[in-house]
């Protein structure tokens, strides 16, 4: 991965872990954490911490550095408006995936990167062929290559677990929505 460099939108700072262990070990990686699915507010706060955090922590062969949009809810609530009800893994999350890896591709041709990826497809609870069939699309969309990963594989989610523990990362118990948190799930 000589001369290129990643845009890696992120979750959480758990999660870019074993994520950042990988790809920074052979390119430069910038962190974009956008999440405006993330409620209520000191929860983003958190999470933003703990990716501060992670970013810091970690030493890596190549520059990792971290981009925070403006926390703004907004876009969620538009992009999710009508599907309140719908299970986690249903529609909403379809569409919160497509919203944040959106914002990540266009991002990224901004700000010429060579590729973009998330950290989404570390959770066993996200689907990898899912995200990685929006991320192409998304690529396609706005002319920047989408790395494709499953990076729960090969042990990247205990990584995670692993090195989250060992930097003293806030490890939360749900993907951030609001309405998985008002259903009090993981």
């Amino acid at each position: 991965m000589e001369n290129q460099n990643i845009l890696l939108h992120s979750c959480c700072g758990p999660c870019s872990t074993a994520v950042l262990e990988r790809l920074a070990a052979q390119c430069p990686v910038t962190v974009f954490f956008y999440n405006p699915n993330i409620y209520p507010e000191a929860e983003y706060d958190k999470r933003l911490e703990s990716q501060e955090k992670a970013v810091a922590g970690l030493s890596m062969a190549y520059p990792v550095t971290l981009i925070v949009p403006p926390y703004d809810p907004i876009p969620f609530d538009t992009v999710t408006a009508g599907l309140e009800e719908q299970p986690e893994g249903g529609r909403r999350c379809i569409r919160c995936f497509t919203l944040r890896l959106e914002e990540t591709a266009r991002f990224a041709r901004r700000g010429n990167y060579t590729h973009f990826t998330t950290t989404l497809s570390v959770s066993p609870h996200k689907d990898a062929v899912l995200l990685n069939e929006i991320g192409a699309a998304l690529g396609e969309k706005y002319g920047v290559s989408y790395l494709h990963g499953d990076f729960k594989k090969r042990d990247g989610y205990r990584r995670s677990v692993e090195l989250a523990r060992e930097l003293g990362l806030y490890r939360q118990r749900y993907c951030g929505c609001r309405y998985v948190h008002d259903a009090g799930c993981r």
